[in-house]
């Protein structure tokens, strides 16, 4: 039986999780055994599931991070341990997704990957890999990255360091640690992440894009839109959505924010995946619910959205778009990165960064047409584009293809 290892931080939670789950169950029922690990969250899986460290091993790796620019360079031990379960699994493909998070030790990591024959697949969900600090570059319209970092204009985001900038440091070490390992395979997300690692130091690898894939089973219109509506109490109202694991400002919370003072009074605002003292700084107006692993929940909320809006500033390929669409719902997003990818004219608007007026036009727009205009075509879409066992199926024919 052919092993499968994947490298996680969660296992079946976020959207990260949920696609190392997805694809894990993808290739058991193509006869695979499968391995996940997890560091943070953990929710029930079909794999076998590795924790790697512990709560205080997180904690002193962020605290290295915060005070002297060491990201991916503690957890020394953690990453040791789970070197000698890889030696005991045998896996035939390793596969990797983020490995930032204050849970790995890149060096321990690569050194260990260099020396093994096992084929390694590294899914890029961000910029994280070649860059020598930012997960993402374009907020401030960086491009360092693509010979040499240095007085990084974005060292307090994360990995924040309130202190030292280890950019070029960590960029030099980055290039040369993740290419000496001859027999890895690039898997961008999107064809924007695609055509980025072409620029930057990995683009001696071979890179395969696989755009993501959403259970279209969990997310499906919803009979009880109207009851959504009217558990928050704007069952008249004319519901814009937006959804984020995080909310911070390259997500767009401060473009709600500014959305909320344009809009008309039928206009209601709902976030999903805000923290608490997020919610309690919003405007009255916006309604705020924390982040959720409730999928139905979400499903209902997305059925009940007349319009999904995400002003998000930089972005690979989010699933949140691939959800609202599966619902059956139109989406406005910024022009950015592989967010655009999943809009067509006929789902939805693509509209320049920053420009909320746009937003406004957008809204109206689908005001007058009406959300049933759309809806089909965003199912349509979802269905023959983003359906999670055709998209993950592809991983499996790459790893049977790079073991031939």
């Amino acid at each position: 039986m052919l092993k499968l290892l994947q490298i996680s931080i969660e296992v079946n939670s976020g959207s990260v999780g949920r696609i190392a789950e997805q694809i894990g169950q993808v290739a058991i029922q193509q006869g695979w055994d499968s391995y996940i690990t997890y560091a943070r969250n953990h929710l029930p899986s079909q794999s076998k599931t590795i924790k790697i460290g512990n709560k205080l091993d997180i904690y002193w790796h962020g605290i290295n991070t915060r005070l002297f620019d060491n990201h991916c360079l503690r957890s020394t031990r953690a990453t040791k341990k789970l070197i000698k379960l890889i030696d005991q699994i045998k896996p035939d493909i390793i596969l990797l997704h983020h490995i930032h998070g204050y849970f790995l030790n890149m060096k321990v990591l690569f050194d260990y990957l260099a020396t093994v024959d096992t084929p390694v697949v590294w899914v890029f969900h961000d910029c994280w890999s070649f860059t020598g600090h930012c997960a993402y570059f374009d907020y401030v319209g960086c491009e360092k990255w693509k010979n040499q970092c240095y007085q990084c204009p974005q060292k307090r985001e994360y990995p924040a360091s309130l202190f030292l900038d280890n950019s070029a440091r960590n960029y030099t070490l980055k290039k040369q640690l993740f290419n000496q390992v001859k027999n890895m395979t690039i898997v961008p997300v999107s064809h924007w992440l695609g055509s980025v690692v072409q620029e930057s130091f990995l683009k001696q690898h071979h890179i395969h894009v696989i755009q993501n894939g959403i259970d279209l089973e969990l997310f499906s219109p919803q009979l009880n839109a109207k009851q959504t509506k009217e558990k928050y109490g704007v069952e008249d109202k004319f519901l814009l959505l937006g959804v984020a694991s995080t909310w911070e400002r390259r997500k767009g919370l401060q473009d709600f924010v500014a959305l909320h003072q344009l809009v008309s009074d039928d206009c209601q605002i709902i976030l999903v995946g805000l923290k608490k003292e997020q919610i309690s700084t919003l405007p009255k107006g916006i309604i705020g619910i924390e982040r959720t692993e409730n999928v139905q929940a979400l499903a209902e909320l997305y059925s009940a959205a007349d319009l999904f809006v995400n002003p998000t500033w930089e972005d690979t390929f989010p699933t949140t778009n691939l959800e609202a669409l599966a619902c059956g719902t139109p989406i406005v997003t910024y022009h950015t990165g592989g967010s655009v990818e999943s809009v067509s004219e006929d789902t939805g608007f693509v509209v320049e960064k920053g420009n909320v007026g746009a937003l406004c036009d957008v809204i109206n727009i689908v005001k007058q047409k009406g959300k049933a205009f759309y809806s089909e075509n965003c199912r349509k879409r979802a269905v023959s584009l983003y359906n999670k066992n055709d998209r993950f199926t592809e991983y499996v024919h790459l790893f049977k293809k790079l073991l031939s």
